[in-house]
């Protein structure tokens, strides 16, 4: 092949050498024959920074190709492309917008740094004409930006709701399938390296709300202040409540909803626990794959499911973010705008405008009438009871209370265990979950 026949070549550099940086590599080198067949263009990974020279990889690279200096990669001229996987912020939001300034495009999973500052960058990558990839973001492997953006982009979306965090999803699936205590099966997430280094970003429903934020944007052009809405973990959910939520023909999951009144505008944004009906494929997606329901005012309710996290599927999704790079800036694809356009502005829901039931676990004194009390407490909130069973407790000297409500509002729910806090007998902080029901939803 003479000079002016060989295909072009894009220099790959990869900021952070972890699991999917490593991912990423190997599956560029494995496919580099594959690339350049169908897109006339050699693909090639060619530098990685990393925070130690010594240690042990998984994969053979170079020792010249690593480095511990991302910002060197960011400058390097035979550097075309930047694949921003060191997580974090500040040092992340730094070298990208210094990849821009210099006329590199960016392809990133780092979904904390979109929610906290995705607006500056999205504007940023659009002034500097460069293209920013963020599909490996939310939900691994599952292409779930690419859907909202370009094969659902007809509809508008009254519910979207899905597991969006796949290691939550593993703990609570082996606790209700082997009755295993939580701190036995997060000790066990551990040593799979399921859980990330700062827990709390998967068990207290972290990590779930930086990815419902992402979805929200993209669905509705609005950026949520992460500190407004609905956060909660798993940490409180016991096998109790498993048992429980299966008698009433349903699974807990934590979830992340987005949902829009489209006849007011108010959008409403959460990850909670809740409790999924049986028949919802997200109720059956277990393990840690990850599964979100889109409900489309054209093509009705879609759901896809897949591992949300770990080496491959991650790394895909970085992967079909650089051919989409390369696709536009070599005339195959026009390059996807970065800015959601929204015909009408949308803003957040209240909480009494925010509709639904409720599963409600009370720990209380042994004794008569204080089933009496608390129907008497959460109906001074106008919340009225669906169901209802009391049993005791090993001890003998208390009493569980299980039950479920009727629809009522955030509001009046809140307002509601605050009272049964202060109540007499009830003796632990009241453990509340959402009863969700799709259906309701997607009514509105």
């Amino acid at each position: 092949m003479n000079a002016e026949n060989k295909p072009k070549s894009i220099n790959i550099g990869i900021l952070g050498f972890g699991t999917v940086g490593q991912g990423t590599w190997k599956h560029l080198e494995d496919n580099f024959d594959f690339w350049r067949k169908i897109l006339g263009v050699e693909i090639k990974p060619t530098r990685a920074s990393v925070r130690t020279l010594e240690k042990k990889r998984n994969i053979k690279i170079p020792e010249s190709a690593l480095t511990t200096d991302s910002q060197s990669i960011v400058e390097d001229p035979n550097i075309d492309l930047i694949c921003e996987l060191i997580g974090g912020i500040e040092e992340a939001k730094n070298l990208t917008l210094q990849a821009f300034e210099k006329g590199k495009s960016v392809v990133t999973a780092n979904k904390a740094l979109i929610c906290e500052h995705g607006e500056e960058l999205f504007d940023a990558a659009e002034k500097a004409g460069v293209h920013y990839g963020f599909e490996a973001s939310v939900a691994g492997g599952i292409p779930i930006i690419k859907v909202l953006r370009e094969s659902m982009v007809a509809n508008e979306f009254p519910l979207i709701y899905g597991i969006l965090n796949g290691t939550s999803n593993y703990i609570l699936t082996r606790m209700e399938k082997e009755g295993v205590s939580f701190d036995s099966v997060l000790n066990d997430a551990r040593e799979l390296g399921y859980v990330e280094a700062d827990e709390a970003l998967d068990l207290d429903g972290v990590d779930a709300a930086h990815k419902a934020v992402i979805l929200a944007y993209l669905a509705h052009g609005i950026w949520v202040d992460l500190q407004s809405i609905t956060v909660e973990g798993i940490r409180r959910i016991s096998i109790e409540d498993l048992h429980a939520a299966r008698k009433l023909g349903c699974k807990i999951k934590l979830i992340g909803v987005i949902r829009r009144n489209f006849e007011n505008n108010h959008i409403s944004v959460g990850v909670y626990p809740a409790l999924v009906p049986m028949a919802e494929i997200i109720a059956r997606t277990d393990g840690v794959y990850n599964g979100i329901s889109l409900t489309g005012s054209v093509v009705g309710t879609v759901v896809l499911t897949g591992r949300g996290a770990g080496q491959d599927p991650t790394a895909g999704s970085v992967i079909s973010d650089i051919v989409d790079v390369v696709k536009a800036n070599n005339g195959i694809s026009e390059g996807i705008k970065l800015k959601h356009v929204s015909p009408e502005e949308c803003k957040p829901a209240k909480a009494v405008e925010i509709e639904g039931s409720f599963y409600l676990r009370l720990t209380v004194e042994d004794r008569p009438g204080q089933l009496a009390k608390v129907a008497e407490c959460l109906a001074e909130h106008d919340v009225s009871l669906a169901t209802v069973s009391q049993s005791p407790k090993n001890d003998s000297s208390t009493a569980s209370i299980i039950l479920t409500t009727h629809d009522t509002n955030e509001h009046s729910i809140n307002l509601a265990i605050e009272s049964l806090e202060r109540l007499n007998g009830v003796k632990e902080k009241p453990v509340l979950f959402r009863v969700f029901d799709p259906d309701s939803f997607s009514k509105e």
